[in-house]
């Protein structure tokens, strides 16, 4: 079943559904790769600003450009507070608009399953990080079920109700990722999975979130109303509660790192 393309124009509704999200990831992920302060780095598909403001605060870089198609998402990033170090312009993964060897380091994070062909996404950090310098990246465990939001998704076309997927999901697989590093030349490749949770306060929070989902608001827009009370009331009956209320959910992300030769 055909669904429409997940588009990315609301950076404030993207903070609150997936950049929480994203800094978790994140987090562990910059925990595993450990970089040296003081590098120039590059953000592909920066969105929002999301995982570029968790950079600069943890790394201590030089400087970062990121880059992203969606205006929107790179206003919201713009009025972060990162201008003394981070420079947003648009920008395509597959054709990325800087020299060669112009970074010490990128990365892609959430991003690999919404490029169109991966594997010139990844030849394109290569090519404009320099000699020694690391390419790295984290995403969803699409197909293993490790998306934050997979009972939702579940639930959605339990009910007959198609959900918008990125057109490269199964580059997200960790031995996928791992082949397109391996493939694209890169040396020293390395590969883990991080587990992370997430708590909203409670039912209402959680609901609030989704319906600024880029993926499926609309289509929750679009029910009707007894349609998405039943689908609230699986959720509750999913999702379960803690004795205060809260809803912990988690999700699997994988990431992998190389390093261009010398």
């Amino acid at each position: 079943m055909a669904t429409d393309p997940i588009r990315f124009a609301d950076g404030a509704g993207y903070e609150r559904y997936m950049g929480v999200w994203s800094q978790l990831a994140g987090a562990a992920f910059l925990d595993w790769l450990d970089p040296d302060p003081g590098l120039r780095w590059l953000d592909v598909g920066c969105g929002n600003g999301a995982f570029t403001e968790l950079l600069v605060a943890r790394c201590a870089p030089a400087s970062v450009h990121g880059i992203d198609p969606s205006d929107a998402q790179l206003a919201f990033a713009r009025a972060r507070p990162l201008s003394h170090v981070a420079e947003f312009r648009q920008g395509d993964a597959m054709a990325q608009p800087f020299p060669d060897n112009a970074f010490d380091a990128a990365v892609m994070p959430l991003v690999i399953f919404f490029v169109p062909d991966p594997a010139k996404g990844v030849s394109e950090m290569v090519r404009v990080v320099r000699p020694n310098g690391a390419v790295t990246a984290y995403a969803w465990d699409m197909s293993g079920g490790g998306f934050p939001y997979e009972a939702l998704h579940e639930e959605l076309r339990a009910m007959g109700i198609a959900v918008p997927v990125p057109p490269s999901s199964s580059a997200s697989r960790i031995d996928a990722m791992c082949e397109l590093w391996r493939g694209a030349g890169l040396e020293a490749v390395q590969t883990r999975s991080f587990a992370v949770r997430r708590t909203f306060a409670d039912l209402d929070d959680y609901w609030t979130t989704i319906l600024g989902a880029p993926s499926v608001g609309g289509k929750l827009a679009a029910m009707t109303p007894a349609d998405r009370g039943l689908l609230r009331e699986r959720l509750s009956s999913r999702l379960q509660a803690d004795a205060r209320g809260r809803i912990t959910c988690a999700a699997l992300a994988n990431a992998v790192k190389g390093l261009v030769r010398k």
